[in-house]
């Protein structure tokens, strides 16, 4: 059977013939190389050539420093949640100008988690700008454009991808004096799905400084991690590392932790060890995360003592020290 997944602009498939002339190629489907490929039917359809937008893009985006990706294999593991207290960490230097793109067009939480659910979308002569939570601190979602809370977005990719490029080419994300973005986090949907094929492709030209994969401990979380992984060597996107949500419940009365969700095979370090990937670290459950998120609040602040806020604390400390090696 043929598989049906958008090819990212650029990138020969790996069960290409070998001949093929590349998808961008006017000829992608096409050509004579082409016949019995089982990518024929995909190449034909799909746009050829180089998208336009892609310098508008990266002229857009020229003065982000950092874009990162924050994935998921499953949902649930904890992916928003931890986007948004990375980025109420980063922010927490006054220096630093830090801006987080919701590409989950369908299940956008990343508002409330940051407290800013109910604001809307103001345009400019310079384009859409994006929702501050503070002076350093820029949100973009498609949920400031929905009329309530409970609005479902009922669409297919296309427009998804759309939305995505709008989020990238039309949003005037230069917050500091100098225009000067130092991080831009990308919350995406669980999965391989279009939103990913679609910001990979956006910033081919920009440039992703990498991703960190979040997952769960147990095995059904970890083997949709192993897609997630190959995703990101097939598309060129370097992997920070893996950070180990829910790694176990820590009491707060006697700070005696227990495994809820039980790694039999191991878990993310040992995953990490076989495919030579960092693990970042572990963080253990703990209900007063639930609450920061919905009242869009820093755990890291409210909770400075939590064992969880620890271990956030040295993640997001291997992340700076990853992505910015000479400060």
């Amino acid at each position: 059977m043929a598989d049906n997944t958008a090819i990212p602009q650029g990138a020969v498939p790996e069960n290409a013939n070998d001949h093929c002339p590349g998808p961008e190629s006017e000829a992608a489907g096409r050509a004579a190389g082409c016949e019995g490929c089982p990518n024929q039917e995909i190449c034909s359809t799909q746009a050829s050539g180089p998208d336009p937008d892609l310098s508008i893009v990266a002229e857009r985006l020229a003065n982000v420093t950092h874009k990162i990706l924050i994935l998921s294999g499953k949902g649930g593991v904890g992916k928003s949640t931890f986007t948004g207290q990375l980025a109420f960490a980063l922010a927490s230097d006054t220096d630093k100008e830090i801006g987080v793109v919701d590409i989950d067009i369908c299940g956008p939480s990343l508002p409330r988690i940051m407290g800013c659910e109910r604001e809307e979308i103001h345009r400019s002569a310079n384009g859409w700008s994006p929702v501050y939570v503070q002076d350093n601190l820029g949100v973009m979602s498609i949920a400031f454009m929905l009329p309530d809370e409970e609005s479902a977005v009922i669409w297919r990719g296309p427009k998804k991808n759309g939305m995505i490029k709008q989020f990238l080419k039309d949003v005037d994300w230069g917050a500091g004096s100098d225009g000067r973005l130092d991080y831009m986090l990308f919350d995406t949907p669980p999965g391989t799905s279009d939103e990913h094929l679609s910001v990979v492709q956006l910033l081919r030209e920009s440039g992703i400084t990498g991703a960190v994969i979040v997952t769960t401990p147990q095995e059904v979380a970890i083997q949709d991690v192993r897609k997630e992984i190959d995703f990101c060597r097939k598309a060129g996107v370097p992997i920070i590392g893996v950070v180990e949500n829910m790694s176990g419940f820590v009491c707060p009365s006697c700070n005696g932790e227990s495994r809820i969700f039980y790694p039999t095979t191991g878990g993310a370090s040992a995953m990490c060890a076989e495919l030579n990937i960092p693990l970042l670290g572990s963080i253990p459950l703990d209900p007063s995360i639930g609450r920061a998120c919905d009242f869009g609040s820093s755990f890291i602040d409210t909770c400075a003592d939590s064992p969880a806020a620890a271990a956030y604390i040295q993640i997001i400390d291997k992340i700076k020290q990853i992505v910015e090696p000479t400060s």
